[in-house]
């Protein structure tokens, strides 16, 4: 004789999902990113040093945007702000979105800073970035006191391109 079983006649069948390797996985993952997660992070104080390489060869007419002491603008030898840096590159570059700005800061101007105005030219549409320095410079030494002929005066130290 062949019995058919119904649902009704095994009321104790269990149809839980078990848990418990899915917190286990959980619990060693949480182990892992708890163990690196500190080593991910940077906390190196640094004073970086002026560069004594050879300067890259300038262009006929470099547009520099200069970030001042105060945190204000200048665009070749003229003042801008923030709101219309925009209007002034493309003015001072002719539209040309692939030309090269050389971006100088002064030295007391903050890391923040710099970079909103580097974010700023970002939004405008330009990419090519050149950040300037003191050519020949010995570490330690101050700005004014050893005197830089005007030809070498600035150099374009590293070209930021995404």
């Amino acid at each position: 004789m062949i019995r058919i079983r119904h649902t009704d006649e095994n009321p104790h069948e269990a149809s839980e999902i078990n848990v418990t390797p899915f917190i286990d996985v959980m619990l060693v993952l949480l182990v892992i990113f708890m163990v690196t997660a500190p080593l991910t992070t940077v906390n190196v104080p640094v004073d970086l040093p002026s560069s004594s390489e050879k300067p890259t060869p300038r262009p006929d007419d470099p547009v520099f945007l200069t970030v001042k002491a105060d945190h204000g603008l200048a665009l070749g030898e003229n003042d801008t702000t923030m709101d219309g840096l925009a209007g002034a590159l493309e003015t001072a570059t002719k539209g040309n979105k692939d030309e090269r700005i050389f971006l100088r800061a002064d030295k007391t101007v903050d890391y923040g800073t710099l970079m909103g105005v580097m974010d700023k030219l970002r939004s405008a549409g330009y990419l090519k970035v050149a950040l300037v320095n003191l050519q020949g410079q010995e570490e330690g030494s101050e700005a004014g006191s050893t005197p830089v002929p005007p030809g070498n005066a600035a150099s374009a130290t590293s070209g930021i391109t995404p």
